[in-house]
């Protein structure tokens, strides 16, 4: 049945099995679930249900975006972001940590 595809994280665009366990595991069964939770929502569970681990917070937003929109991460149309000319990013330790340098670290403009 060509629906329960469509809806089946197992063949939703950027999600593998290991972003699957994940939402699996707080409760994101399927992309109707991840619309109702939002990209955003579903990495911020994501991050509380595993805390110590560190998640690339890009990565998994646009693959959670592009997984909704059934495209590519890289594809993900310019609309979604337009007209937003500042992100602000804050590194945080964990608790009773210290956050380490950051490095690599560049800004793209269109």
């Amino acid at each position: 049945m060509k629906t329960k595809k469509v809806n089946d994280l197992k063949y939703a665009r950027n999600i593998g099995s290991t972003i699957e366990k994940q939402l699996n595991e707080i409760g994101v069964f399927s992309l109707k679930d991840l619309i109702k939770l939002t990209p955003v929502k579903a990495y911020k569970k994501i991050c509380k249900s595993n805390p110590g681990k560190t998640f690339p917070v890009c990565y998994y937003l646009y693959s959670l975006q592009g997984a909704i929109m059934d495209l590519h991460w890289n594809d993900i149309p310019e609309e979604i972001t337009k007209g937003k000319n500042r992100v602000t990013v804050k590194f945080q330790s964990h608790p009773n940590n210290t956050a380490g340098p950051v490095f690599g670290i560049r800004t793209i403009r269109p």
